[in-house]
């Protein structure tokens, strides 16, 4: 089969993990990546999870590896954070089947809480790195990573960023290569790494650094293209495309592997050209190796080391021209917040109207930050909430945390929150900790988890009851409410925090966007009775809006019916209105 289609990034590293024969995909929803188990659940195949994190995902095609099968992680750059462990031993352990994990890096934060560069870690980690640049390459750069990890007996990684996974480019299909699994071989030297296997596996490491650095220079994923040598480039994965859009006369090393280096390939471009450029986004991964074996180059002197790129930025840095854009179109400002009907928006009203803090999470909930609910004050990454809450008690006494909480999602609470609230309950804290459980994973676009009852691939399975599991961590204090009853939200908060006991709170009401069927109730104004008091602005619903001339109405086309605003008014202004 020889056809071509348009394809995003990530669907292009779906249909390179099918062609090359993977059978076992593992890993955790985070944009930018998410889509790619999304795509590839379609291939019958490959079996495919959503796992509870990202270390348990990338211990999954460990071990899928090592009885000899082709398996794929996949995650963002934050997660690999949380995969750290086993991926700092898998690079000794190496592999049996190919091991690919692909790590999609968020150049410009459109979606993170830093601007990490994976290559950095692969680099402490001892594992090889390409980087495709568009999304052909992406689906052949996967194939040749599962046989390069196979030939050199190590995991590789597969650098994505935002833009090259949700950007779209002609892929050519091909047919699905169907790979014998290795035989498995019980080699405790290899796969047990205890310390004095481990000092043999790091020689064998080294020694694959080595072989690595040399046959680098000939891998097809590095294309050299000599034009006019005045100036040189090198660069790899999105930035190649701005570098020939802004450049189109220079020579170019696009480097389709970035850890470790070709040096000799390098060495020879760098002696071809008259004055030599690095682009790469992010950190000078490139560029420092380079300078240090003595090249003459330019780069972040004169690029930044923050955000993405782009050609103009190009043209401007290294050409010194003055680009003359349009000024930006004047638009409303569009700040996130929660949707219209979302439950978290009803936790946090609540706990604003009670003045209290709220150690937070990485989620949808982040946004009980901003205005105009304002209760967050604190995230730090996935599961911290609960941790932090810990920290700030031990640090200044269970008093000082009375109009303290932390909240958390409920797929997040099995990412990484378990053990926190473990730590909890076993070194004697005292804090209250409220789970919101808006049945989903909401941040990246409503995938399942382990409390949803169903599968990636949408099988119906075990769902973990979210309270049973606090009580069996040892939670004496466990309250299920319903988010948007606020009274009783109210009370609960108030009797928890004021416990000399660890407290959980499950304040449940599915994501607003979870039911699709038609809307049957609304809520409108009635201006006779509204005092224009500004209660139902208090929450912030973008469905209520307030005129020049101070008068407050409800957008039909917004309100989705979950009654929050009704709750709050006491002048009976707020009235439902059936639809059908």
């Amino acid at each position: 089969m020889s056809e071509k289609v348009l394809m995003l990034g990530n669907e292009a590293f779906a249909r390179g993990a099918y062609e090359a024969g993977c059978k076992v995909s593992a890993s955790y929803p985070g944009t930018p990546s998410t889509e790619i188990s999304e795509n590839i659940v379609k291939y019958d195949e490959i079996y495919s999870e959503w796992s509870p994190n990202e270390k348990v995902a990338l211990e999954v095609a460990i071990g899928a590896s090592i009885v000899g099968v082709r398996a794929l992680a996949s995650m963002k750059h934050v997660g690999l954070n949380v995969a750290a462990d086993p991926l700092f031993t898998a690079s000794y352990i190496g592999v049996n089947g190919g091991l690919v994990i692909i790590v999609a890096d968020d150049p410009g934060l459109y979606s993170s809480q830093n601007e990490q560069d994976t290559r950095a870690v692969a680099r402490a980690a001892k594992i090889p790195v390409l980087e495709p640049s568009d999304s052909a390459e992406a689906k052949e750069f996967v194939k040749f990573a599962f046989d390069l990890s196979e030939k050199y007996d190590t995991p590789v990684i597969i650098r994505s960023t935002t833009r090259l996974s949700h950007s779209q480019g002609l892929v050519e299909l091909q047919d699905r290569i169907n790979i014998e699994d290795k035989p498995y071989v019980r080699d405790i030297s290899k796969n047990v790494m205890m310390p004095g296997n481990a000092k043999g596996r790091h020689l064998v490491v080294e020694s694959r650094e080595l072989a690595l650095i040399k046959d680098s220079c000939d891998f097809p994923v590095n294309i050299v293209e000599y034009n006019d040598t005045k100036i040189g480039v090198i660069t790899s994965g999105i930035p190649y495309q701005y570098v020939k859009e802004a450049l189109p006369e220079a020579s170019v090393l696009k480097l389709g592997i970035v850890n470790p280096l070709p040096r000799k390939l390098i060495e020879e471009f760098a002696s071809k050209v008259d004055t030599l450029y690095i682009v790469e986004e992010l950190d000078p991964i490139i560029e420092e190796q380079v300078k240090s074996w003595g090249i003459k180059a330019i780069g972040k002197d004169i690029l930044t080391v923050q955000g993405e790129y782009s050609a103009n930025l190009l043209r401007r840095a290294i050409k010194g021209e003055n680009i003359s854009l349009l000024p930006a179109a004047e638009i409303p400002n569009r700040p996130p917040i929660l949707c219209p009907g979302c439950p978290h928006r009803s936790v946090y009203s609540v706990l604003k109207k009670l003045k209290t803090h709220g150690a937070g999470d990485i989620g949808c909930y982040t946004l009980g930050a901003v205005a105009p609910l304002s209760v967050v004050d604190t995230t730090i990454c996935m599961g911290a909430s609960i941790s932090s809450l810990h920290g700030i008690e031990k640090a200044k006494g269970k008093e000082y945390i009375k109009n303290w909480v932390a909240v958390i999602g409920d797929s997040t609470f099995l990412h990484t929150g378990i053990n926190s609230l473990i730590n909890m309950v076993y070194n004697k804290s005292t804090g209250t900790v409220m789970i919101l459980d808006n049945s989903t994973t909401g941040m990246t676009g409503h995938q399942d988890h382990a409390a949803t009852g169903r599968t990636l691939k949408g099988e119906a399975t075990y769902s973990v009851d979210l309270k049973e599991l606090c009580k069996a961590v040892g939670v004496p204090h466990v309250y299920v409410v319903n988010a948007f009853d606020i009274e009783n939200l109210e009370k609960t908060v108030k009797e928890a925090v004021a416990l000399d006991e660890v407290a959980v709170i499950i304040a449940q009401a599915p994501c607003a966007l979870l039911d699709k069927s038609p809307i049957t109730k609304q809520y409108v104004i009635d201006q006779e009775y509204c005092k224009k008091c500004g209660m139902c602005m208090k929450a912030g619903c973008p469905a209520i809006t307030k005129s020049d001339k101070g008068e407050i109405s409800i957008n039909d086309t917004m309100c989705n019916g979950c009654g929050l605003c009704y709750s709050v008014c006491k002048f009976n202004a707020i009235k439902s209105v059936k639809l059908r």
